[in-house]
């Protein structure tokens, strides 16, 4: 990404020397549907990166340039509000946490940003912008708001002014980034682990399925709901239980003639994932790729036959992947029903794999991919 077209857009519109910053997409190397459940997580944040220019105004204003889009947007600051210009309420969401606290920004904020983060592939571009204005207004305004806090400030603006419920995972990993390495993070409690994912003969490689289904958001809160009928269930024999993390596959067995068959399915993949996640963090420390990669295919599996979140897209990627001689792991990220794989390929064979999975994708579906080759960054900060 190169941030000197954004100070230049700056300086060009606003006259002034700006305050610069990055912030992170991530990926989700494995723990897929286990944050609403209160369990575990494996992200990274990436090299895909959204840039920020930024300078106080005198004039009481917020005035917003998004780089990419080519468009403007202002409004007085005394009249904060939800606009009708999507991409502006990410900002005007972060302004809004921070009054919601008490804390008083008392002037405009000049702000020009853009990035490289694939739109609409699943790597949280909209976690990369929150983060970022969090941090670049505790910095012009010399608040003193710790990390954890503008996390959660920056998953609120996406609540209450995106309208989107995420969980907290998206924008930990982007703030939280470590280079070469992933957080195993507890949904739960927000204790988080770093793990070396420095793989000398390995890298990263998103495949875009260019396809998002509409049963995306229904299905999703269908899973949720079902997720907690499991809950309810098995609350009934330990009151302890409240959710699907306090929960061992035995004891989800020991009660399965209870269970309806699709909310046992479900049930099921939740439990079993998050002990993939635990086993992906060891196999991790003892430099065991191959462990780890048979983890990642497991994980798809479980998405596509208990949680039945996957499509035939990303099961055809899947597929293709698994073929190939050159990947030791692969599987759907995100909420399903579209978006990207994860792969992990042999580094001297990444293009040709790309070349490969790009021409067999085509010819079965139709469509095309978009092939990212990412690295694991640090996370949100000043450049």
């Amino acid at each position: 990404m190169n941030s000197q077209a954004i100070k230049d857009k700056f300086k060009d519109i606003f006259q002034t020397e700006p305050l610069m910053l990055r912030s992170p997409g991530r990926i989700n190397l494995i723990g897929e549907h286990t944050d609403y459940n209160d369990g575990f997580v494996f992200p990274a944040a990436i090299d895909k990166e959204v840039h920020f220019a930024l300078a106080k105004n005198s004039i009481d204003k917020f005035r917003f340039y998004a780089f990419d889009l080519n468009e403007s947007f202002e409004m007085n600051i005394n009249e904060l509000s939800k606009s009708n210009t999507s991409w502006a309420n990410y900002l005007l969401g972060v302004v809004a946490q921070y009054q919601k606290v008490g804390l008083v920004i008392d002037a405009g904020i000049d702000c020009v940003f853009g990035g490289n983060i694939p739109m609409g592939a699943g790597l949280s571009s909209s976690a990369a912008i929150e983060n970022g204005f969090a941090y670049a207004i505790n910095v012009l305004f010399n608040f003193s708001v710790d990390k954890l806090q503008m996390v959660k400030m920056a998953q609120k603006a996406e609540h209450e002014y995106a309208g989107v419920m995420c969980g907290i995972m998206d924008q930990f990993a982007s703030m939280y980034g470590q280079e070469n390495n992933a957080l195993k993070l507890d949904c739960r409690t927000l204790d988080y682990i770093y793990a070396n994912v420095n793989m000398k003969d390995y890298g990263i490689v998103l495949c875009d399925s260019n396809v998002k289904h509409e049963l995306a958001s229904s299905e999703y809160n269908a899973r949720r709901k079902e997720c907690q009928q499991g809950v309810a269930i098995m609350k009934k024999h330990d009151s302890k239980i409240t959710a699907l993390r306090d929960i061992s596959i035995e004891m989800l067995e020991e009660h399965k003639s209870e269970f309806d068959s699709v909310v046992f399915k479900r049930c099921a993949y939740v439990v079993k994932e998050n002990k993939r996640v635990e086993e992906a963090f060891a196999a991790l420390q003892k430099n065991n790729n191959e462990k780890f990669g048979e983890l990642m295919y497991q994980s798809h599996e479980g998405l596509r036959d208990e949680y039945e979140v996957s499509c035939s897209e990303l099961d055809v990627l899947f597929s293709l992947a698994r073929k190939s001689s050159s990947v030791i792991g692969a599987r759907m990220m995100g909420g399903g029903f579209g978006g990207c794989t994860i792969n992990l390929v042999k580094r001297e064979q990444m293009e040709s794999f790309a070349e490969h999975i790009a021409k067999d994708y085509c010819e079965i579906t139709g469509k095309e991919t978009d092939i990212h080759f990412v690295q694991i960054a640090n996370g949100t900060g000043l450049l």
